[in-house]
């Protein structure tokens, strides 16, 4: 895409400004850091765009705060006070979905998964937001929690113009055909390989 202008123009009888501002499905995926740090750099874009934002963060510990929710909950809160920007919704589900945080076995986040995506789904049909992040989102699909079919046809199909970005490693083949846009981290070098850890301000 030299200087941002596409290769090729589609015969699908769409003017280019229609085009231009179709919802997306994205997908960031692969084994390399960078998935949800990208997404959320998206959703910075977004909500600069006067967009509800609407974050549901997957598998990642709920006791684990990162720079992101911060940074987003207060833009939020400047968003209420002032105006400006989009409203935020940040929830953080722990092991899958969970909204009182419950310990327990596969068989109840499981549960709790298929629990969080009926939500996920009121809010697309309702139109809730504009922009959403689906952090973590793939394992659930990975690991059989949630049926790759009704993820994908729901996305797919859903109403308004609602852009939908996912994260996590091991995106089924059947959501990486159905985006419209797929970037697969690749590792080529990383301060773990020569035994250092994560730092502050880096990875959180």
């Amino acid at each position: 895409m030299p200087q941002g202008k596409p290769a090729v123009v589609p015969q699908d009888g769409l003017t280019t400004r229609q085009r231009r501002n179709r919802p997306l499905l994205a997908v960031h995926t692969g084994e390399m850091k960078g998935k949800s740090t990208a997404a959320f750099g998206m959703a910075l874009r977004a909500w600069n765009q006067g967009w509800s934002i609407g974050v549901f963060q997957f598998v990642k510990s709920a006791k684990w705060r990162v720079g992101e929710e911060a940074a987003f909950r207060a833009l939020g809160k400047l968003h209420d006070e002032t105006g400006e920007g989009g409203p935020v919704e940040w929830h953080k589900m722990g092991e899958g979905w969970s909204w009182t945080r419950k310990q327990g076995s596969d068989e109840d986040h499981a549960a709790n998964a298929r629990e969080g995506w009926a939500e996920i789904k009121r809010r697309l049909a309702a139109e809730t937001h504009d922009f959403y992040v689906l952090d973590e989102f793939s394992y659930l699909l990975k690991w059989g929690w949630l049926e790759v079919d009704d993820v994908v046809s729901t996305l797919v199909s859903r109403p308004g113009h609602q852009h939908v970005v996912i994260t996590g490693r091991y995106a089924p083949p059947e959501l990486v055909e159905a985006a419209d846009l797929v970037a697969e981290m690749t590792k080529v070098k990383h301060p773990m390989d020569a035994g250092q850890k994560g730092q502050r301000g880096i990875e959180w």
